[in-house]
């Protein structure tokens, strides 16, 4: 009777340890999914020729536009969260002497400098 119990309570508790592997699994997946994915190389690159001529990188000064240090922290300058959604609405539309970079970007040339910006 005593294995009965104690294989009864080891089953239990190795479902409940894959079930909470499974839940933290799937937390991952869903925080991946909702930023793409951009080659931090290419962004900075793509950055230092397009954009680092109105935004400094290393200081919240402002150049032409604002300084874009501390953007990993979850804010961006203007107060808005830092998301990728966000920072793709500012680099599509541009606004405040920004030019918009809609159609002067791929969609990939976007996602490499947001990752970038992400890490600032």
């Amino acid at each position: 009777m005593k294995k009965y119990k104690l294989a009864a309570v080891a089953l239990v508790l190795g479902l409940a340890v894959s079930g909470a592997m499974a839940q933290k699994d799937s937390k991952k997946g869903k925080k991946a999914a909702k930023a793409p994915a951009g080659n931090l190389a290419k962004g900075k690159e793509l950055f230092e020729s397009k954009c680092m001529i109105c935004h400094n990188t290393d200081s919240k000064e402002k150049k032409i536009g604002p300084g874009l240090l501390g953007v990993k922290g979850g804010k961006l300058p203007s107060g808005k969260d830092a998301t990728h959604k966000v920072i793709l609405e500012v680099v599509d539309a541009g606004g405040g002497g920004m030019p918009a970079y809609k159609e002067l970007l791929t969609d990939e040339e976007k996602n490499d400098v947001i990752a970038y910006v992400l890490t600032l």
